[in-house]
């Protein structure tokens, strides 16, 4: 069997003139969990609609499920779309029969698998209510059971946090890690760095329709090396940026991360800390992801 559960080599996409993907090519192996990353405009959602066969690419080759697009292919896809859409007069089970018998599920097993994610996305009890009656993240979740009610070998999510309280991203990052330790292969984009730091195996960084980084969540992060601390404090810590050896910084307000120019210096930091503001803790760690991703969005603006 074909380890690769997406292949994409080359792929090009203009639209009037402009370039929305400019020669992107990764893999996605089976059972693995790969987070498409990058700015609002940057080409993601472009190349999940390429995979999808919602668009052609001018140029470039994409192999799914080691085959080339097909309706069999599709079938073996849950696909859940940046911009969502469900009929709003139908109700909830009519909506689950509707879409499942389009995958090819019969009707039993449609009624037995949706009453089961029903429940556990909290929706049971409103099989007979119209999707019209619905708050919007009730639909969101709707939306989310449909992608997964035909047990898909690939997941692909186009912003699937997109709109969502915190306890509903909980559940559906759960529902994730769930469906990878079923073994479905799993593509999502998202802006919130968090959860993609939480489940990710892999991730492609696009910007300005390029690819400017791929690989293993591991591996990116040795790549920009052991030079951080993660600094926990109250008071005003504003200095820390114009400290000589300081290379770069990121403050949340209670929390900052620092990149040293040289490691050697985390005893300074701590000492010229611990004369302006009161430290709650001082951890050396890997860059996060969103460190990474904040600096590869500025380089590219500066490029």
């Amino acid at each position: 069997m074909n380890e690769q559960a997406l292949s994409l080599k080359d792929l090009v996409k203009d639209f009037d003139g402009k370039r929305a993907v400019d020669n992107i090519s990764f893999t996605v192996r089976r059972g693995d969990i790969l987070g498409l990353l990058g700015p609002n405009g940057a080409g993601k959602t472009t190349t999940i609609r390429m995979v999808m066969n919602i668009i052609a690419p001018d140029a470039g080759h994409i192999e799914i499920l080691g085959k080339n697009f097909s309706e069999k292919v599709k079938d073996r896809i849950g696909y859940l779309p940046e911009e969502r859409g469900l009929y709003r007069k139908l109700q909830v089970m009519d909506t689950l029969l509707f879409m499942g018998e389009l995958k090819g599920m019969k009707v039993a097993a449609i009624k037995e698998r949706g009453r089961l994610l029903l429940k556990q996305f909290q929706l049971d009890g409103y099989e007979e209510k119209k999707v019209e009656e619905l708050s919007k993240g009730m639909a969101q979740k709707l939306q989310f059971i449909i992608t997964i009610l035909h047990n898909p070998e690939l997941l692909i999510l186009d912003e699937p946090f997109s709109g969502l309280d915190p306890l509903n991203i909980e559940l559906i990052k759960d529902i994730i890690l769930s469906s990878k330790r079923e073994g479905t292969t799993i593509i999502y984009s998202t802006h919130l760095m968090e959860y993609a730091e939480k489940t990710v195996d892999s991730l492609v960084m696009i910007d300005k329709g390029r690819k400017v980084l791929d690989g293993t969540l591991a591996e990116i992060k040795a790549e920009y090396g052991q030079k951080f601390v993660k600094i926990q404090y109250e008071g005003d810590a504003r200095f820390v940026g114009a400290l000589p050896y300081v290379k770069s910084w990121r403050d949340s307000g209670r929390e900052m991360e620092v990149e040293l120019a040289d490691l050697s210096k985390r005893e300074q930091l701590l000492r010229d800390l611990l004369e302006k503001v009161t430290v709650n803790g001082f951890l050396l760690s890997e860059p996060s992801l969103q460190n990474i991703f904040i600096r590869k969005v500025q380089e590219g603006e500066r490029a």
